[in-house]
């Protein structure tokens, strides 16, 4: 075995996390894992939903669209923030680690080009970058779970029955239908993560986790642990452009998390300020990354990662298919574990989108004056509340359902609305119906066996905003954790980044030294979760009512919203 490196008496890693609208970087003292400094940039075009940046061109429903160039030149800004900050010299830093959302998808041509670059292709839309939220291509993944059923394809189990219109595939076949002329020209399709590696170091690889959680490639259930693709002739049935579509697209080394990627190449070393041959961990995916953060490394602890959207992530010693689980894949986070992937596709977004449309100026009045302004009046307000007096549930899929039904095409509902309801009363309703979906997919994994005894929070609406954790750990009835990371996705990267350096000789001790205890505990009211079965009883039959069924009203809702337009 390779021992590990001796660091310097000051040594530094850099982590890169790119989120959904913007890119942070954190330089991190390896010794202690103290966050030296810290740098955010916005990305120039954003999120483009309603139109192409280049040209105004408008977009369809549930486009969700980024420019590449954006994470450049978010990546080069950052780093040289935070070098410049920190006042770090930088041949200091001995190892760079980034995570990005997922599932972030791009055609580029053999060397790595986006095609959006091109001329041909500036003002096709489905030369973009296809963000996470893009969920346009939901006819896509109907079509593909279809196919897995009618063929009983073993992959499809790995995602509890369902593949997302957010992953790779479906997102790749929509080109295929509509631009097929991009299929046609592009050599790759690339995870966003995967492809900013490539870019920093020069070699292709794809990272072991993004492939499995997002891109079909599963461990099949022979006993071989082998992990790889459907076969051709699944892709051919889907659509015959797509027959030999991994070998012809996917073609690369696949890298588990931890390992050396490659090393900065000499251009983007000038570019960046860092040190030529720097090594570059394989890229992460953004919330996986946050669970060495966490303090987490063992079974049991489920990490939730609450932002625009959550994520909920479990470690466990089996690998098991887990119906409505977004995915399973070994060794996918930890060297030795299984790790399992669930999550709500709209959260944060979810209380945004109803401040920034609802409320009556008199709450906006109050917020000048509350230190944690809109969401702080709300939720103090909301707290006062006891189980019930709102009169209100709400089904929380204003983005669509992730876990455990799988499905872009359902919506929100809020039930028992009347002429007297407050705005805080609809929020803690949002709220509440937040942490019913959290629920539900805990009871997913203990259903089938897998622990889930605690669990460790984090992300800008954990650390922010206390009221949401204690309605949670009422609801799901076990403790949740805070975790001191504030920055959790970004200090994983790092983590990543120096165990991929060979400063650490494995994850247990690069979590012991680089991270700390969490800082507080939410522990559930035994009393406010007796009264939440009585509320959560009425959520799994709204849930299923709405939700588990083809014909539901929502989905007629969807398509006659697609036939108007």
């Amino acid at each position: 075995m390779k021992s590990p490196r001796t660091p310097k008496k000051s040594s530094y890693v850099i982590g890169v996390d790119f989120g959904t609208l913007s890119a942070r970087a954190v330089l991190v003292n390896v010794a202690n894992g103290e966050v030296c400094a810290s740098a955010v940039e916005a990305y120039p075009h954003g999120v483009m939903e309603d139109q192409l940046g280049v040209d105004g061109k408008a977009l369809p429903p549930q486009t969700a669209l980024q420019d590449p160039s954006d994470y450049l030149y978010a990546l080069k800004k950052t780093i040289r923030k935070v070098i410049r900050q920190s006042k770090v010299l930088s041949n200091d830093v001995v190892g760079l680690g980034t995570d990005f959302t997922c599932s972030t998808v791009l055609p580029t041509d053999g060397a790595g080009e986006p095609l959006c670059t091109k001329e041909e292709f500036r003002r096709e839309p489905h030369a973009y970058v296809k963000l996470w939220k893009h969920h346009a291509s939901q006819p896509e993944a109907d079509a593909i779970n279809a196919l897995a059923a009618q063929r009983k394809e073993d992959f499809i189990g790995a995602y509890g029955g369902r593949y997302s219109s957010e992953w790779l595939f479906a997102k790749v076949l929509e080109t295929v239908r509509k631009a097929p002329r991009v299929h046609q020209v592009a050599a790759r399709w690339i995870e966003a993560g995967d492809w900013i590696v490539w870019q920093l170091t020069g070699c292709e690889n794809r990272g072991v986790s993004a492939s499995g959680f997002k891109a079909m490639r599963v461990v099949d259930r022979t006993g071989t642990n082998h992990a790889d693709y459907p076969s051709s002739e699944f892709f051919a049935a889907l659509h015959p452009a797509l027959a030999d579509v991994v070998e012809s697209h996917l073609t690369a080394p696949h890298l588990a998390p931890g390992k050396c990627a490659g090393h900065l190449t000499p251009p983007f070393a000038k570019c960046l300020g860092l040190p030529a041959g720097l090594p570059v961990a394989v890229g992460n995916i953004d919330a996986h990354a946050a669970i060495p953060a966490c303090g987490v490394g063992e079974p049991g602890r489920m990490v939730m990662i609450m932002g625009t959207s959550s994520c909920h992530l479990l470690l466990a010693k089996q690998g098991r298919r887990i119906p409505g689980v977004c995915g399973v894949v070994r060794e996918g986070v930890m060297p030795g574990l299984w790790a399992y992937e669930a999550g709500q596709a709209g959260v944060g977004d979810m209380l945004s989108w109803f401040v920034e449309n609802s409320l009556p100026a008199e709450v906006f009045t109050a917020a000048r004056r509350h230190t944690s302004g809109v969401h702080g009046v709300l939720s103090d307000r909301a707290a006062q509340l006891k189980v019930g007096q709102s009169g209100l549930l709400a089904l929380d899929w204003w983005n669509g359902n992730r876990s455990v039904l799988m499905d872009a095409d359902l919506s929100g509902l809020l039930v028992g609305l009347t002429i007297q309801t407050k705005p805080h009363e609809i929020y803690r309703a949002l709220v509440e119906g937040m942490a019913f979906g959290t629920r539900k997919i805990i009871e997913a994994f203990t259903s089938q066996k897998i622990a889930v005894r605690e669990v460790v929070a984090c992300g800008g609406l954990a650390s922010k905003n206390p009221f949401i954790l204690q309605v949670y750990a009422d609801v799901i009835g076990r403790p949740i954790y805070l975790a001191a990371a504030t920055e959790a996705s970004a200090l994983g990267a790092a983590i990543f980044g120096a165990v991929s350096a060979g400063i650490y000789p494995n994850f247990k001790s690069a979590i012991q030294t680089m991270t700390q205890p969490p800082i507080k505990v939410f522990t559930p009211d035994p009393q406010r979760h007796r009264q939440y079965e009585l509320l959560y009883k009425e959520y799994r039959r709204l849930h299923d009512f709405f939700g588990a069924t083809t014909d539901s009203t929502m989905k007629r809702l969807r398509a006659m919203q697609r036939a108007a337009i």
